[in-house]
């Protein structure tokens, strides 16, 4: 019963605020917009709390208004509303399927969003290239889901470069990632389970380091934390 109040709520809220900050993107700027963002994103946890028995705990420092990478694990729809609540003002890194939703294509782009080809290759690439240039002249936070997808607890995906070449062209240290929210609110299921979820911010990575040992160590560091996460969840 709480999981089909939740969503229920969830998604008529989700439908009032993408009018909302459909509306405010029409402001110059970003200001208003991403005020909406987070508003949203903030109310989603409270939610998830209140009504799910959902809370979510933060562990190591969110990196707000640093210029960063954030490469973050993914196993939940939930994953960059959590995000975006508990750090702020970032920009995200999305898979083209983001603009079938309504009014969702016109937000993103007007967030300053980098949307990318969910089925990666040069058009990726090419959107990646577009979304580094804009994002040089920005200090905020940038976050990227390195797999790509949503994958179910206790599994993973090969990390794709991307990560990479946003480190390196703008610079910046990578923040990992991990997460066990997937076995409370499970890739995109129906079903809520109540307990505590946990999002931890993990070591910053160099962007100095050459490709091979950046992707591998992004990968083990939050796949290892991960699945340490899932089994505290699960015990």
């Amino acid at each position: 019963m709480r999981s089909t109040i939740f969503n229920i709520l969830y998604w008529t809220m989700s439908g009032v605020y993408g009018v909302i900050c459909a509306l405010l993107a029409l402001i110059p700027g970003k200001f208003f917009l991403m005020h909406g963002v987070r508003s949203y994103c903030r109310l989603t946890v409270l939610m998830m709390r209140i009504i799910c028995g959902i809370k979510v705990e933060v562990r190591g420092a969110p990196p707000k208004n640093k210029s960063v990478i954030i490469a973050a694990k993914h196993q939940s729809w939930g994953d960059g509303i959590v995000l975006v609540a508990k750090t702020g003002n970032v920009n995200f890194v999305v898979g083209d399927h983001m603009l079938k939703f309504p009014l969702i294509g016109w937000v993103l782009k007007r967030a300053g969003a980098i949307v990318v080809n969910n089925q990666g290759g040069r058009k990726a690439i090419n959107a990646l290239n577009s979304g580094i240039d804009r994002s040089k002249r920005e200090a905020r936070p940038i976050l990227i889901y390195p797999e790509g997808h949503l994958t179910p607890v206790g599994t993973g995906k090969p990390y794709r470069k991307g990560v990479y070449l946003l480190a390196t062209n703008l610079d910046r240290p990578v923040v990992p990632v991990a997460t066990n929210l997937g076995c409370f609110w499970a890739q995109q299921a129906w079903e809520k389970k109540p307990g505590t979820a946990i999002i931890e911010f993990l070591d910053p990575i160099s962007q100095k380091l050459d490709a091979t040992s950046f992707m591998a160590t992004l990968e083990t560091s939050v796949e290892a934390r991960s699945r340490q996460l899932e089994e505290e969840a699960q015990s």
